[in-house]
């Protein structure tokens, strides 16, 4: 079985054809049930979003703030499991065709098997993985199985990266580059670091492959600023915080359904 590696190349260049960014929404799974999570993912696609990254959660998540760890921690002590982050995946896929990644730190990857998680990824139809803390000169047996079971390989890049370190990242990445516009946690922000715009910049001088930026973007008209230089545009804590907020798990549904449309028409310049 091949993951679907191409449908996220096919999706990122259906959104530059209509001259805009893609909307790639952040979710973690088994939050705030599995059931629930499902639902919420499927909502974002439904809202608007093009690609959904289904969080695997993580006791010890580094780079993600404090609206993502209250999540995360929720959905642990749920019970969640690496089989609910798969039946996440297939479950949104095959109700929306669209393209869904998971994103995951290497240490859950490498206790359950490299082998066994890319098969079963791809069985569920994913099309990849974000690995935020996976150093990219000890990424070849995962990208080795990845190619072979169809997935992307998304590193993340960061203001601090030096040029050369960013040709040695995007040479071994696929799908997509994960640009992180700030040093720093995930978190909603007042405003988009300055700093981001000359990180696609500098990325995009190295590789053809597209760069979206996450860490900050939690409102339509932030969107619309990173939309301007960035090939896609990465929203996850404004997402867990509607549910977060939300009176009710069927109202945190309809929540981030409602939040995907709004930051839809933000990448389309409708604000």
């Amino acid at each position: 079985m091949s993951g679907n590696v191409r449908l996220l190349s096919d999706t990122l260049a259906a959104a530059k054809a209509e001259g805009r960014s893609a909307l790639i929404a952040y979710l973690p799974a088994g939050f705030p049930t599995v059931d629930g999570g499902i639902e919420a993912v499927k909502a974002a696609l439904e809202g608007g979003a093009d690609v959904v990254e289904v969080g695997l959660p993580h006791s010890d998540p580094v780079l993600d703030g404090p609206v993502i760890q209250t999540a995360d921690d929720i959905a642990l002590r749920g019970g969640v499991r690496i089989a609910d982050v798969m039946r996440t995946v297939r479950e949104a896929h095959e109700a929306t065709g669209k393209p869904i990644l998971v994103m995951t730190y290497w240490n859950p990857i490498d206790r359950y098997g490299v082998e066994r998680f890319t098969a079963e990824l791809a069985e569920a139809g994913g099309a990849g993985c974000i690995l935020p803390d996976l150093p990219v000169q000890e990424s070849a047996l995962w990208r080795e199985h990845a190619e072979k079971h169809g997935l992307a390989t998304v590193f993340v890049v960061a203001p601090s990266s030096k040029d050369e370190r960013l040709a040695e990242i995007t040479a071994a990445g696929s799908g997509f580059v994960y640009a992180a516009s700030l040093m720093g946690v995930t978190g909603t922000r007042e405003s988009v670091s300055s700093q981001a715009e000359d990180l696609v910049r500098r990325t995009r001088a190295t590789t053809d492959i597209p760069v979206c930026v996450g860490l900050g973007v939690s409102n339509p008209a932030q969107a619309a600023e990173v939309a301007r230089f960035a090939d896609g545009v990465i929203v996850g804590s404004a997402f867990v915080k509607r549910m977060l907020d939300a009176p009710d798990d069927a109202a945190g549904v309809e929540a981030v359904r409602a939040l995907a449309g709004e930051l839809a028409e933000g990448v389309r310049g409708q604000v």
